[in-house]
């Protein structure tokens, strides 16, 4: 394989579309990590970024997002979710990745206390670091909580710059929501967003996957985004 090739074909891996820098909703919280990511992913900086955050926090969308980054900046990359991969031979996943100039590993707590992936990831992880390339992982445990057994690779996790991704809260929910409605041509009230908000689920990807749906059908039904429209297809459920 050739070194800007990414192997995404192969291990049926694929990205979000939307998942980009200019759509995550930046906190003041997050302006850091995001800006340190900038840098990994333009190739102004190498080494290693752990992130870690609640469920919701947007760890999926901040890899991916520096995976998209690193397309636009000519740098070779590889995303690795272990949630759908963490069954499969780690030393096959892993093979020829340190080629790859930037390498996304996402939930690493799938893999925590699995002898074979922790070994694997071990040995990735120091022949990305041997051929000056660069990693970023996440987990949605803290790094003392994450419970690696082999203490070589949780010295190793702990080498770079750790940030905790702060969630949202309800008011930058709404705030999310208008700017992903925006975005996507709707009009969408604070009133609106607020209803949905507080009548449907609370995660970030639900939000965006019901504003999909809504988007949808008001287009199907000429109708606009009112909380009576909404709370019509809510009851659909």
């Amino acid at each position: 394989m050739q070194q800007g090739t990414p192997r995404q074909l192969s291990l049926a891996v694929g990205l979000f579309d939307e998942a980009y820098f200019s759509n995550f909703c930046l906190s003041d919280d997050n302006r850091q990590v995001v800006a340190a990511l900038t840098m990994l992913s333009e190739g102004q900086q190498q080494g290693h970024i752990l992130l870690w955050g609640a469920q919701g926090a947007g760890l999926t969308h901040l890899l991916q997002a520096s995976c998209h980054h690193a397309v636009e900046h000519g740098l070779s990359h590889q995303y690795l979710p272990l949630a759908e991969l963490c069954n499969l031979s780690p030393e096959l996943v892993v093979d020829g990745l340190e080629q790859q100039q930037l390498v996304c590993i996402d939930g690493l707590e799938h893999i925590a206390g699995n002898a074979r992936w922790e070994q694997a990831l071990f040995h990735l992880f120091n022949r990305i670091r041997d051929m000056g390339h660069s990693t970023l992982m996440s987990s949605h445990s803290s790094p003392q909580e994450l419970g690696i057994a082999l203490p070589d690779l949780a010295s190793r996790l702990k080498s770079g710059l750790t940030f905790k991704v702060h969630s949202l809260s309800d008011e930058g929910k709404v705030q999310a929501l208008r700017e992903r409605a925006q975005h996507r041509g709707m009009d969408l009230s604070s009133d609106v967003a607020a209803y949905i908000l507080s009548h449907s689920d609370r995660d970030p990807r639900a939000l965006f996957a019901l504003l999909d749906r809504l988007d949808r059908l008001s287009l199907e039904q000429q109708r606009k985004l009112t909380i009576p429209f909404v709370k019509g297809v809510l009851e659909q459920n």
